[in-house]
């Protein structure tokens, strides 16, 4: 009888490790990071279909090269597929391919990514966001190999290995009716978690020195340099955008400080206002809501008071000298449950404040109104450019569509 053959995991050696971060431009050295890329030299040796999981911004990207380069199909297609950022009625297209006069504007035959791929790797990056109709598509395509170009009933075959990746919270997409159990179990075979910036923290001043040298030489500007506490603040902020945020305010900082020997008091000035305070609400959401993450929506949330007390501070620099006082907003953790807001003006002095408890909400809709004022206030401040008023809220495009439609704006 022949012996079962088993895949053997084994520690890559840090020698291994480092050809790989440099082939791939991954910076870092935390354990976590280390673990995801030999999860992803081990599982790339098979043919699983593999979900990498992580918030925006933490370099999923990465993994599905590291997949493909390693795997017996290396020589085969990539190709990268940002499912958020295709329009929901040309995905199936996209992806599965048409025929001529499958449509208005279908005036050839198109091959789909399936087809073009086969025999190579096919990275779906936010899957997440894949329309109900064409996750049954790709279901059969990973069970079976098989798939039909629109507007034929010509069934075809494939052979590609997908991996896909997401920054949303599945389950409670699961739970929400957005997202088939059955693929998630089918996409999920293995699962790569990218850690978030914050769960790496030992790396944070290293992807900062890249950038900023980076920066610095593309625009001949002097060296940056951190000193201990400046250090020791980047290391605590909590970097929502993670490394795409922390190459953003390199790329600031590089640009417009004029003294490159960077301390606390000057780093603070391009860190998110409020940002450990935001850290502490987004971290402790999921536990106190029954394990559910409602961490976007408290972000939005969050960002809406602090929006809030801006205007409320241009506010009164607009009534100063004009015999009108305002009584100057408190932090957001100084605003008690009764808390009084008075205008002092002599006219309206016999108004009664407004009590907060006066002010009748309904609790279950709290977060739904914040999020319609949120989409609405980045919809006019983007002119009614949606892609523009996504960005601005930092979700995708499509989202952005769906919610719009939801909520009937």
């Amino acid at each position: 009888m022949a012996k079962k053959q088993y895949l053997c995991a084994r520690i890559m050696t840090q020698q291994e490790l480092l050809a790989i971060k440099q082939r791939f431009g991954i910076i870092g050295t935390s354990p976590l990071l280390n673990r995801d890329i030999e999860i992803a030299v081990q599982v790339a040796r098979t043919d699983l279909s593999v979900l990498i999981t992580g918030e925006s911004g933490v370099g999923k990207e990465h993994f599905p090269k590291i997949i493909h380069a390693f795997s017996t199909r290396k020589h085969g297609p990539y190709f990268a597929v940002n499912c958020g950022a295709i329009p929901e009625g040309t995905i199936d297209s996209e992806l599965f391919g048409h025929e001529k006069g499958a449509f208005t504007d279908a005036k050839n035959e198109h091959k789909g990514y399936f087809e073009i791929a086969n025999g190579g790797t096919l990275f779906l990056d936010e899957v997440g966001e894949l329309p109900l109709q064409t996750q049954v598509r790709l279901l059969r395509v990973l069970e079976t190999g098989e798939y039909i170009r629109m507007g034929s009933a010509e069934v075809r075959k494939t052979n590609v290995r997908v991996v896909a990746a997401t920054n949303l919270n599945m389950r409670q997409a699961i739970d929400d009716g957005r997202f088939r159990e059955d693929l998630y179990y089918r996409l999920n075979t293995v699962e790569i978690r990218v850690p978030a910036l914050r769960e790496r923290k030992e790396d944070i001043p290293l992807l900062f020195k890249k950038f900023a040298k980076d920066f610095c030489d593309r625009y001949q500007m002097p060296p940056i340099s951190l000193n201990e506490e400046a250090t020791r603040l980047l290391q605590e902020s909590y970097w929502r955008g993670n490394i795409r945020q922390l190459k953003n305010t390199a790329e600031q900082i590089a640009v417009i400080e004029m003294d490159h020997q960077i301390n606390a008091d000057t780093l603070r000035k391009y860190l998110p206002k409020g940002e450990n305070q935001q850290s502490l609400v987004l971290r402790n959401a999921p536990q106190e809501n029954g394990g559910k993450d409602y961490s976007h929506e408290i972000g939005i949330l969050y960002n809406m008071v602090m929006q809030n007390k801006k205007d409320l501070e241009e506010l009164r620099g607009m009534l100063k000298g004009r015999n009108i006082e305002m009584s100057r907003p408190q932090d957001v953790e100084e605003i008690a449950p009764h808390h009084t807001i008075t205008i002092s003006q002599p006219e309206m002095s016999a108004r009664k404040p407004i009590e907060a408890e006066e002010i009748e909400t309904e609790p279950s809709l709290r977060i739904e109104d914040a999020e319609i004022e949120k989409i609405k206030r980045a919809l006019e401040l983007s002119e009614g450019n949606r892609k523009v008023a996504a960005d601005k809220l930092g979700i995708s495009e499509r989202t952005l569509y769906r919610k719009i439609k939801e909520y009937g704006l």
